[in-house]
């Protein structure tokens, strides 16, 4: 008889799961460069693994500690990590389809296995009974016609009930969960195919059209179900979830579903695991909606008749200060533990890129920071305390930030960056390295402490939960406590620290816009340019209906700079100078660069764009003080400028000023 003690059903769990993770690592490391013909046999491959991963899950779910035959020591805290590695394996074999079969966004997990035999062996040999063709034939042209009524009564804006022909689970934030066979009331019927639906709880989000049928009530839900679509776990057998067509969703959506660039990079060992595309960086490119440019633009009130965020002061001759529910200043200090990439990838710019975020949307314009670090450090980036004199505003840790949501859950969300060319391709991107949430009030309502905090960076994106940045590191860790204390003092961190305002700091900071985030070493350009806008629209204008074009440089073409902080930075002059003078200063420096052919394009993290932008700046500037001013600049003949359009001097307020918006 042997001597080996029987496995309990949690152990058999465990080592079936150990199984399919070292099956998961072979399958991503012979997807990381797939042959043209291979790739169809490894989504197979990986399609079957994730329907063994997701049986091991239900048999972890379906153990009682009271089913082992002798006592487990932590049984519940064994059974919860067992769960987590599974659910890992899960993910990572999800986005690993999304990799192989592009073509195919959704995703059919448990395929009937005769099914796929079947269709296999028709392909194969290409002969099948003409009777069955004949039959099957007539089936299918009954079931299309069918099908073609039923869409167009379901798409009738008068059919409101529908029932779920199949399980539905929440893909992202702001969609609405839902079981096979229930009825959900539709109040908006969305061209890109989600609609808005609510449920019997009342609970409302959104809902993928191809999962709804027309709601009788006279035929039984599940039988009417089955009458229609059969339906695979998840996803509805042959229908297609249409991608969402709102700006902010799909720069999200893409941040965490278009990832095969990473995952390639993170399997030759380039970058760690939990890098991702950077999601505020597509935001960013989606258009102007989380540029500073745009919220610097004065906000209309709901009726469009008055601004709401510029109201003037005919005691003082100036704009009345604006108070808000969030008007601080955080500094960021450092970055501790992040991990080094690959000597494959060249990082072109290391940076963190910060907004207000309420763990569901962002709030403001996203704004970013360049970090430095040394060679002798690498695993530490560091920021100006306070940048003064010739520095870069790019680099100023010292952050402006204002709202005034009333979001209770509403913080700074920060996110980690690089930029980087990949040397074997000359493959362009920025990725994150991580991010961290500060949320800016208690439970009860309170401003959380003016002090410094050390925040543990997470993997992912802020829309994904419990990925780690780098996940060997707790791998590699021991099971004691002096181990788990090394092993977090190894976890990346962001450090900032949260200010408290002086009676002068919350003056100035009330002149701003109600929402908007900067950097703090150009906040008094900033207060010039409101005060200019408060003249022009306020105390200027011969009637406050008129819609006249008004004739102002410095309105029509002010808002561009904080998108091109180097133009921003030739600005930048003693707080002291006055209006006027700001106003000289401008025509004398960036107005003629901005129209100047002789200025490269701005390229973001381009080394050599930044250099030749900034010779062109500081030749012009020391042309400009030689001869006493631009004039002669713009008269000479060896200059060249663009094309001149109205737009350089005529500002439309009602094109450029933001519409009230309650969502943003």
């Amino acid at each position: 008889m042997s001597g080996r003690r029987a496995r309990g059903p949690l152990q058999r769990v465990q080592r079936r799961s150990r199984e399919l993770q070292a099956q998961v690592e072979a399958l991503r490391a012979e997807s990381a460069a797939p042959a043209p013909g291979q790739r169809k046999a490894l989504s197979e491959r990986c399609l079957q693994l994730k329907k063994l991963v997701d049986e091991n899950t239900n048999a972890l779910h379906n153990l009682k500690k009271a089913d082992e035959p002798a006592p487990v020591g932590n049984y519940n805290q064994r059974k919860e990590d067992e769960e987590k590695l599974l659910l890992k394996l899960s993910q990572q074999l999800q986005k690993l389809v999304l990799v192989l079969d592009q073509d195919n966004v959704t995703m059919n997990y448990a395929v009937d296995e005769e099914h796929q035999k079947d269709t296999q062996t028709e392909d194969e040999n290409g002969e099948d009974d003409e009777s069955e063709d004949e039959e099957s034939s007539e089936e299918e042209d009954s079931e299309e016609t069918d099908d073609e009524d039923e869409d167009k009564l379901l798409d009738d804006p008068n059919v409101k009930e529908c029932i779920a022909v199949g399980n539905f689970n929440a893909q992202q934030e702001g969609d609405l969960t839902f079981t096979k066979g229930e009825v959900l009331l539709i109040h908006d019927k969305k061209a890109d195919g989600w609609w808005v639906a609510e449920n019997s709880k009342g609970e409302r989000g959104l809902v993928p059209r191809t999962y709804l049928a027309v709601h009788n009530e006279d035929v039984d839900s599940q039988e009417q179900s089955e009458e229609h679509i059969e339906v695979v776990d998840e996803t509805a057998d042959g229908t297609e979830i249409k991608k969402r067509t709102d700006s902010h969703w799909s720069a999200v959506r893409r941040a965490i579903t278009e990832n095969d660039t990473v995952e390639v990079l993170a399997t030759i060992g380039a970058v760690p695991a939990g890098f991702r595309l950077s999601t505020l960086f597509q935001l960013l490119e989606e258009g102007n909606q989380f540029r500073a440019s745009y919220f610097l633009q004065p906000e209309l009130t709901p009726s469009q008749l008055a601004f709401k965020d510029l109201v003037w002061n005919s005691e003082k001759n100036t704009i009345y200060p604006r108070p808000t529910r969030v008007s601080l200043i955080v500094t960021l200090c450092s970055c501790k533990m992040i991990p080094l990439p690959g000597v494959s990838i060249q990082v072109l710019s290391r940076h963190v890129r910060l907004c207000l975020f309420d763990g569901n949307r962002v709030l403001s314009n996203i704004h970013t920071v360049r970090a430095t670090w040394q060679p002798k450090s690498p695993q530490m980036w560091t920021f100006s305390p306070r940048v003064t004199g010739i520095l870069p505003s790019l680099l100023d840790g010292d952050c402006f930030v204002r709202s005034n949501s009333l979001s209770s859950d509403i913080g700074i969300l920060f996110e980690l960056g690089i930029t980087y060319i990949r040397n074997s391709t000359g493959e362009r991107g920025e990725l994150s390295c991580g991010w961290a949430f500060l949320k800016l009030f208690t439970s009860n309502g309170m401003p959380v402490p003016s002090k410094m905090y050390e925040l543990l960076l997470n993997g992912g994106t802020p829309y994904e939960r419990g990925v780690e940045v780098d996940p060997s590191i707790s791998r590699r860790a021991g099971s004691g406590v002096f181990h788990q204390f090394i092993t977090l003092k190894k976890q990346p961190v962001l450090i900032v620290k949260l200010r408290s305002l002086s009676v002068q700091s919350k003056d100035i900071l009330n002149l701003l816009p109600e929402t908007l985030t900067g950097s703090m070493c150009y906040i008094h350009l900033l207060i010039f340019y409101r005060q200019i806008l408060g003249d022009a629209l306020l105390k200027d204008r011969i009637s406050m209906q008129s819609t006249e074009l008004i004739c102002n440089p410095i309105l029509a073409t002010f808002p561009q700079l904080m998108d091109q902080p180097d133009l921003m930075d030739a600005l930048r002059r003693d707080r002291e100078f006055l209006k006027s003078l700001f106003v000289l200063v401008y025509h004398d420096s960036v107005f003629p660069l901005l129209q100047s052919t002789s200025l490269p394009d701005y390229k973001w993290a381009d080394e050599e764009s930044e250099a030749s932008r900034w010779k062109v700046i500081a030749d012009f500037l020391k042309k400009s003080r030689e001869n006493d001013g631009a004039l002669q600049y713009l008269l000479s003949s060896e200059n060249t400028h663009k094309a001149f359009d109205i737009s350089e001097l005529a500002y439309d307020f009602l094109g450029e000023a933001r519409k009230n918006n309650p969502g943003v």
